[in-house]
């Protein structure tokens, strides 16, 4: 494929900010989409189905029909690159005649795919996430009515990715009203036992009791009272300082998932790739929310700008302060480097387009994006570069204990 004819569409950086906010894991294979990619093979008469989601970098495949083991691709190298750019669908209908597809490696060889057609997946806000696509060893065409079912059915996809969202959400929520509900059972039962004893006491002397003692039982009443007030108060209050949700990784687990996304980019451009953690605070459990994207751009940058031979390792630390969690991850490359303009230009939020050491594509929005993610989420953002020697990405980021 012709490496100057990649497209990006005019909105690139609310595109990727708003598939970011999926927060989906790539490493998991979704099962809830089999039906629809099932459906949409059955509809279009083809052999293969897929549900790809195109980030900055690279196209990660949701879910498959007809077709194993395919999990990423390049970007740059992917036909569903050109059906986020449309509002309708994009139809090849020979590949093998096609200057921009005919020399890509699933064209020219095994599986040899003739035939391509594609629906972006769009959000409510008119964003193009990915897109449904259909593929086939034989020519073929869609019909209007065919092509009517098949948005359709990209549809269903992308509400299926709201909703599966929204549970997720929910989930968490639910996860914290119980850890409310237990609190609030144990730390309520003290207070009140306190009021109606000492109120038992004072009923139980009746014209017996000293003034004194009266006074000190109130005393003591009102200091339990108090303490229920302000439980209720801390409860009534939670919510206006959102805190972040349920906790989904360790350490260990994000390294495997990182390993897993990234390790065939780094094989395939023979870098060495390493993830590396603090074995004292491996398994302590901390939330997910964003780091796969926030690391995976990361990650995708170095592999990019890193030459054959080179290496990328990733350094992830978890730290216990008092009341919360302080995670730190370093990218650390041996690639080609950055000047102070560029390092400026990205943490002002501006973005441009560069050329990666083997031609790849640089699109110039994935660490815009992690500098977005990393503000959203209140935490620090530094990178330390040397023209010719490698760059330094290092990411703080706070999270409450629970």
């Amino acid at each position: 494929m012709q490496k100057n004819l990649n497209p990006v569409p005019a909105n690139e950086l609310e595109r990727i900010c708003n598939l970011a906010e999926f927060d989906i894991d790539y490493s998991c294979m979704e099962n809830n989409f089999k039906d629809l990619v099932h459906l949409a093979a059955s509809i279009a008469g083809t052999e293969v189905s897929l549900i790809n989601l195109i980030d900055t970098f690279t196209q990660w495949t949701y879910s498959s029909y007809g077709m194993d083991g395919l999990i990423q691709a390049p970007r740059e190298d992917t036909v569903c690159q050109y059906t986020i750019m449309e509002n309708e669908y994009f139809e090849v209908p020979d590949l093998s005649a096609d200057e921009r597809f005919k020399e890509n490696a699933a064209v020219s060889g095994p599986p040899n795919f003739r035939y391509y057609f594609g629906v972006p997946l769009t959000t409510a806000e008119g964003i193009n996430i990915g897109s449904l696509c259909v593929l086939d060893q034989n020519l073929r065409q869609q019909s209007p009515e065919k092509i009517e079912l098949l948005k359709i059915v990209a549809s269903e996809v992308v509400n299926r990715l709201k909703a599966l969202k929204a549970i997720d959400e929910l989930k968490h929520q639910l996860d914290k009203v119980n850890e409310t509900q237990k609190k609030v059972a144990h730390d309520i039962r003290g207070p009140i036992a306190g009021i109606v004893g000492l109120a038992a006491i004072i009923a139980e002397q009746g014209d017996k009791n000293n003034l004194d003692e009266v006074l000190e039982f109130i005393t003591m009443i009102h200091k339990s009272g108090r303490s229920v007030l302000e439980l209720a108060d801390e409860i009534l209050t939670e919510g206006k300082d959102t805190p972040l949700k349920a906790d989904e990784f360790n350490l260990l687990v994000f390294k495997e998932k990182l390993e897993r996304l990234y390790l065939p980019q780094s094989m395939n451009k023979h870098i060495d790739f390493q993830v590396r953690t603090n074995e004292k605070n491996e398994h302590i459990p901390f939330i997910k929310n964003k780091l796969l994207q926030i690391t995976g751009n990361l990650i995708s940058n170095a592999l990019k700008f890193t030459p054959q031979d080179g290496r990328v390792i990733v350094d992830l630390d978890l730290k216990i302060d008092v009341g919360q969690y302080e995670l730190k991850i370093r990218v650390e490359d041996s690639g080609v480097g950055m000047d102070e303009a560029t390092i400026t230009c990205i943490m002002e939020g501006k973005t441009s387009s560069t050329k990666g050491t083997v031609g790849e594509k640089g699109y110039g929005f994935g660490l815009s994006l992690v500098k977005h993610l990393v503000n959203s989420l209140h935490g620090s953002f530094n990178i330390y570069s040397r023209l010719g020697i490698g760059t330094s990405f290092e990411i703080t980021l706070f999270q409450t204990m629970h």
